[in-house]
């Protein structure tokens, strides 16, 4: 029996777009609910959101057997991270400040075991292997890993073609808010000169045959980043649905009028 095989890898392969929401309230409760909406994938955030292992563990649990493929983001590329992240479970990583071919590279080998790696091989005490239920896990595990590496800054775009055409990178993934900062842009990702940045990378990332992805809560620059061949990208997060769905509420209670007769349809919840 091989390991599982990665869905959201074999849609990306097979050119077909996948949406995303972003995790970042660190709660398997909230994963669970956000699993069940239909989502491609959810990213599960440990670089800004208060995760640790064992909630992300807890994460993955929640979202089993649901049609949301889970993307973890490490808070840095280090090899021992990427490691401890592979054995809870994990198949797609998103590698945070990626700036150049070396990193690219070591972050491939920190996934993949030897000798195409440096993967550590303790995967029998693991969830990975289904604590060595998975008899072939070992042998199957390298191809059903993503690696999707985030480039965030000016130093990264020049290095992008680099960085793109490494040899096992699924995918590239453009971080637009700390792109506009270090482009002199902080809290505008909407800028001009950003949103030029952006398209251009997209091109540049499709040409070496590698998915696009991007985030982006405006729901029409989604659309036009889909068009231009982004293939996984984020609509939204958590937080911010919440924080924007309470504030509406109470503010639609304040404007709304007493009923002047009770409503048999009315519900509690």
């Amino acid at each position: 029996m091989p390991a599982p095989k990665n869905q959201f890898k074999q849609a990306l392969a097979e050119g077909r777009v996948q949406i995303g929401l972003w995790q970042a309230l660190a709660s398997p409760y909230t994963a669970e609910i956000c699993a069940g909406a239909g989502y491609d994938w959810l990213l599960l955030d440990a670089e800004h959101a208060p995760n640790d292992i064992p909630l992300l563990v807890s994460q993955l649990q929640a979202m089993k057997g649901s049609e949301s493929q889970a993307i973890i983001r490490p808070p840095i590329g280090e090899t021992h991270v990427v490691k401890q992240l592979l054995d809870i479970g994990a198949q797609t990583l998103l590698i945070p400040m990626v700036e150049s071919r070396a990193m690219a590279e070591a972050m491939v080998r920190a996934v993949r075991y030897p000798p195409h790696g440096m993967r550590g091989v303790g995967a029998a005490l693991a969830r990975a292997s289904a604590f060595n239920r998975i008899p072939d896990y070992l042998q199957t595990a390298n191809a059903e890993i993503c690696l999707l590496l985030q480039v965030e800054s000016r130093a990264g775009l020049d290095n992008l073609d680099a960085i793109a055409s490494t040899d096992g990178v699924d995918g590239v993934f453009i971080g637009p808010s700390d792109l506009a900062a270090d482009m002199g842009h902080l809290g505008k990702p909407g800028h001009p000169e950003v949103q030029a940045a952006v398209e251009v990378a997209i091109a540049r990332i499709r040409s070496h045959g590698k998915a696009a992805g991007i985030l982006i809560g405006d729901l029409a620059l989604a659309k036009r980043y889909q068009e231009l061949g982004a293939s996984f990208i984020g609509i939204g997060n958590d937080v911010t649905l919440l924080a924007n769905a309470t504030t509406r509420l109470l503010a639609d209670f304040h404007s709304t009028a007493a009923a002047q007769a009770p409503d048999p349809s009315a519900r509690v919840y």
